[in-house]
């Protein structure tokens, strides 16, 4: 009992500790201490969203860290003293959109400090842009740095620019706003004079409780927010106070002659955070205590009920080879592949006669065949009982292509039920935009499925809208582009009963790595038409390639089944690498549906608990005058599996999709049912980093 209070209090100390340790969010979002930034990161996977208002800038950030040694912020600024302009907006103020971006170049050692590069606003206006170099040190409680900034970081320019020794140019920094916006500039990185900037961050005896000071490197002259933006002292005196692991408080006196008050929302949402436990799932098979095999034959329909019931798998099939019994089915309930096997090994291990040594499962999706995958019976067994370790039945487990082979079958299941129906909630967003921050609408969601054959359906969404403003969306940033995406307003707010999607769809393995796709309908909320899809995608590969074709219409505003005269041909090309661990590059090139030809390119984190960050970028033959504010078509992504966040296993998803305007150019159609995705199965990576779950 005395050795496990003394375990319980030092892992009570570790808590503190990092707790104590953990960096702060600086005023313009990412790690920092108000306006300066320091060389801490985040840890990987961590998500943070910060609000703060210090007069007459109020800021919203997202703060994401892909990995441990490169962080990502985007941000919007609110200018109350400088208006979008009365012809576009009124009397709404300016919101500016920028991206920062920030890399470690070196950790902190015994000796030497963490070292980071960074620069923000470097693909937006320019308004606020700027760069530095910075280095911390940490000595006990407290946190040092000092850094070298350029731009809005290093506005009082005290410092003849270093690099000019290696090139005249970088002494003089160009000065405006980029155009539209949306391009890095460039021409301004880590130019005109420089300025050193510093501070230090004291965690104080009280835990949740953090000091800063700090000298920045700003001056205010002549900043964006007018003459009313004035600095008596450049030092900046804060205070943050974590509420508990998810909320932190924030609090300063800037400028030394302003308040600041503002919010940090953050989550851990790597693997490193367990998952709520399961309690609302049905419990697994107990494992079989006897040493004997079972020496009857089994009643393979309860076994296959048994199978959905507890392993999730909806069979369609039982059958055996030689030694081995065979589970043909579809996964419906189970995230991780590794519980849905291991659980379909219980049953089957409880259930087989003593002739059998394997337990396979071939799993499908959509009467597509993914993966077929085999556990030895014996050691599967004795891991489960813990008389040899988990690496053990991990080497002996196979995950091979499904072929077909001579079998025998023993139980072949009833058609099932081809209708199935839920509901959801459903969210739209546009963000940032002249005619107000966010533009949202909240609808309620029938969608129903209607099976011909497993490979063969047809699928209908009807939405009916619950709230929505986008009434106020009126500035569509006239181009010479068809309006192929800035009718949002009309497609939103003509009727409150829309049908988005009437989908028939089939689908089939053509080769054992070939798949090809079908589809035909009222395929998303603005465009019905045909189309066809094929996929190449080896099992366990880390490269794929896919080609799709769609002729389409443009719908009528109210969403029913009349279609509008625009009609466009558009498909792509597409390649998908996971050449880098936990990275997901997707390329395609082709036509848009503006007609516009240009390239994608998507990139996407994936950490072990099947999370995503995501970002992408479209640039297609529009000129950045004609495309408008912003440039060229970009945005990103997370995505959350709910079985990270509720206490029943489920494979659905929660998608945000943030994206700064909507423009006309470089727009895809957003269709349903993509192969990639129904296939992702093969992608084994996931099952192998998850691959204790067996147990589950």
């Amino acid at each position: 009992m005395k050795r496990r209070l003394i375990a319980l209090a030092v892992c009570a100390a570790c808590n503190e500790l990092a707790a104590a340790t953990e960096p702060s969010q600086g005023d313009f979002g990412g790690v920092g201490l108000l306006q300066t930034p320091t060389a801490r990161m985040a840890p990987e996977g961590f998500l943070s969203f910060n609000a703060n208002k210090v007069k007459p800038y109020t800021r919203f950030s997202l703060s994401l860290q892909p990995f441990d040694w490169f962080e990502a912020v985007y941000r919007y600024t609110s200018v109350s003293t400088v208006l979008y302009g009365p012809s576009i907006a009124g009397n709404q103020s300016t919101k500016d959109k920028a991206f920062d971006f920030k890399v470690r170049l070196a950790k902190e050692s015994h000796w030497l400090p963490e070292v980071a590069l960074g620069a923000r606003d470097i693909a937006g206006t320019a308004l606020f842009s700027g760069e530095y170099l910075v280095a911390n040190k940490r000595i006990n409680d407290f946190d040092f740095s000092v850094g070298l900034g350029w731009g809005y970081v290093g506005k009082r320019g005290d410092i003849d620019n270093p690099l000019g020794v290696l090139y005249q140019g970088f002494k003089t920094r160009p000065s405006g706003k980029t155009g539209q916006g949306g391009l890095v500039g460039f021409n301004t990185l880590f130019r005109g004079p420089a300025t050193l900037f510093g501070g230090v961050q004291w965690q104080t005896p009280w835990a949740p409780l953090k000091l800063q000071l700090e000298y920045e490197g700003n001056n205010y002259r002549n900043d964006y927010g007018g003459a009313s933006v004035k600095q008596d002292s450049p030092l900046n005196l804060g205070a943050t106070y974590r509420v508990n692991d998810s909320v932190v408080l924030h609090a300063a006196w800037e400028r030394g002659n302003t308040a600041m008050i503002g919010i940090t929302l953050q989550g851990d949402l790597s693997s490193r955070k367990p998952a709520p436990p399961k309690v609302s799932d049905p419990a697994a098979e107990p494992m079989r205590q006897e040493l004997a095999r079972p020496s009857m034959a089994a009643n393979w329909a309860d076994v296959a009920q048994r199978l959905e019931g507890s392993a999730g798998y909806k069979v369609s099939r039982i059958t055996q080879r030689e030694r081995e019994v065979v589970v043909h089915g579809e996964q419906t309930r189970y995230f991780h592949p590794a519980v849905g096997i291991g659980r379909s090994a219980r049953v089957l291990d409880n259930s087989a006669g003593p002739d059998i040594d394997w337990l396979t499962v071939i799993d499908s999706r959509n009467g597509l065949p993914i993966a077929e995958t085999s556990v030895r019976r014996a050691t599967f067994h004795r891991a489960l009982k813990e008389d040899v370790p988990l690496e053990a039945l991990h080497r002996t487990t196979e995950v091979v292509e499904p072929l077909p082979r001579l079998e025998t079958t023993l139980y072949q299941a009833p058609p099932p039920a081809p209708f199935d129906w839920g509901t959801n909630i459903g969210y739209k967003q546009s963000l940032g935009g002249p005619d107000g921050f966010v533009l949202y609408q909240f609808n309620a969601n029938l969608d129903a499925e209607y099976h011909f054959t497993p490979g063969t359906w047809l699928k209908g969404i009807v939405s009916a809208n619950l709230l929505n403003n986008y009434d106020n969306f009126k500035y569509t940033a006239p181009s010479n582009l068809p309006r192929v995406r800035t009718y949002i307003r009309e497609y939103l707010t003509s009727s409150d009963l829309t049908m988005p999607v009437l989908q028939l769809t089939h689908a089939k393995q053509v080769q054992p790595d070939l798949y090809g796709m079908l589809y035909g309908g009222y395929l998303e909320t603005m465009y019905a038409g045909i189309g066809g899809e094929l996929l190449y995608r080896p099992l366990n590969s880390n490269l794929a390639f896919g080609v799709d074709i769609n002729y389409v219409k443009q719908r009528d505003f109210k969403q029913d089944f009349a279609l509008r005269d625009y009609s466009v041909m558009t498909g792509h090309l597409s390649s998908y690498y996971r050449g880098i661990p936990g990275v997901l590059l997707t390329t395609s090139a082709g036509r848009y549906l503006a007609g516009d030809y240009g390239l994608t390119f998507d990139v996407a984190r994936e950490f072990d608990n099947g999370v995503r960050f995501g970002a992408w970028a479209t640039f297609t033959n529009v000129s950045s005058a004609q495309f408008g504010e912003g440039s060229f078509d970009k945005g990103f992504y997370i995505s959350i599996p709910f079985d990270e966040i509720t206490t029943r296993s489920t494979q659905r998803r929660a998608n945000f999709v943030i994206s700064p305007l909507t423009r006309d150019g470089g727009a895809r159609l957003a269709r349903e049912s993509r192969l990639y995705d129904i296939t992702e199965g093969r992608n084994l990576d996931f099952f192998h980093q998850n691959f204790q779950r067996i147990k589950d």
